[in-house]
């Protein structure tokens, strides 16, 4: 196969917020080393990651200039040495860095494929948001059928991910939504943590008690309205979004005023931490598909030139599900 010696790709050369963010040309394509892949990629996704990398907050981020986005779905260009269990030709879904261009290279390792029959921009989400939301419902929120979860930012790629599979396993599903979005969330009660006492409006919703388990995905001051929304001893709050910034939680509070499980995720560090959990959810996702929980993705689609709007939107809190960048 005889592939362009160079690409199209948008760059980001400063710490300054993707303002500064331009397309650029004559980016060299990049050749997948031993254990990695090369996509000719047919749609990028945009996250709320790329945004905090754009500003430097992003944990292990990479540093200005450097070709943006991280999430990419495409056919199959190239394979490393080491790579054996890969194709050419065969669409794949995965995670690496400059994804916002038109060809990127992935750890094969990461990759899933891209279900038969699916576009590669209705896979997108597959290995982060759909994975994400999975992993923290079921084994780290440990989601039992009967119990209340509160789903925070749930217009979102994830958010909408996990009330739809959190619904499919028999849970209550108190969602967190600007009033603008309401619409776009399917859940059993929708609150504004904005305008509202979130967890006085939780406690009041599930009698007093709280909710079993809490997807905090904002951080800053909802992070401990959080807290103080989950059941008391036997609630879980698993975190794993920061947009509204940092929050803490002391070894007191844990004791005496949030007696809750508090639980971080990443899911790339899971995926390389605990590849059989992340096997398992693979597999699980699979079985959703097959049931109808998880349909194709149906992302909202811009030029690659557009990104640096679209992260602009996504940052300012007006975008709803899963974005995507089409080079």
């Amino acid at each position: 196969m005889i592939l362009p010696t160079t690409m199209r790709a948008l760059l980001q050369p400063t710490w300054n917020g993707p303002a500064d963010m331009r397309p650029v040309t004559g980016v060299p394509v990049p050749a997948p080393g031993p254990h990695e892949v090369l996509i000719r990629v047919g749609a990028a996704g945009v996250n709320f990651a790329d945004v905090m990398r754009a500003h430097g907050t992003y944990h292990g981020g990479p540093r200005p200039p450097y070709l943006a986005g991280f999430e990419a779905a495409g056919e199959i260009v190239a394979v490393g040495a080491a790579v054996t269990d890969l194709a050419l030709g065969v669409h794949v879904v995965g995670t690496g860095d400059a994804a916002f261009a038109e060809y990127a290279v992935l750890p094969a390792a990461g990759v899933a494929p891209v279900p038969p029959g699916w576009t590669d921009e209705q896979a997108l989400g597959l290995v982060l948001n759909w994975a994400t939301a999975l992993a923290a419902l079921r084994p780290l929120g440990r989601l039992r059928a009967g119990e209340t979860v509160l789903v925070h930012a749930a217009a979102g790629g994830v958010g909408q991910a996990a009330v739809r599979m959190a619904r499919h396993y028999g849970a209550t599903v108190i969602a967190t939504a600007s009033a603008a979005k309401r619409d776009a969330v399917p859940a059993d009660h929708v609150l504004d943590h904005r305008t509202t006492d979130l967890a006085a409006d939780v406690r009041r919703l599930t009698g007093g008690a709280g909710a079993d388990l809490v997807l905090e995905a904002v951080g800053g001051t909802t992070f401990h309205a959080s807290l103080a929304a989950a059941r008391r001893v036997t609630g879980r709050v698993v975190v794993y979004g920061m947009p509204g910034g940092e929050a803490a939680v002391s070894n007191h509070e844990l004791i005496f005023t949030h007696p809750v499980h508090v639980t971080g995720l990443h899911i790339g560090a899971l995926a390389a931490h605990a590849p059989a959990t992340f096997a398992d959810l693979m597999t699980e996702l699979a079985a959703l598909r097959a049931a109808g929980v998880y349909p194709p993705g149906r992302p909202t689609v811009h030029p690659l030139a557009d990104g640096p709007a679209v992260l602009a939107d996504l940052a300012a809190g007006v975008t709803v599900g899963k974005l995507a960048l089409r080079p």
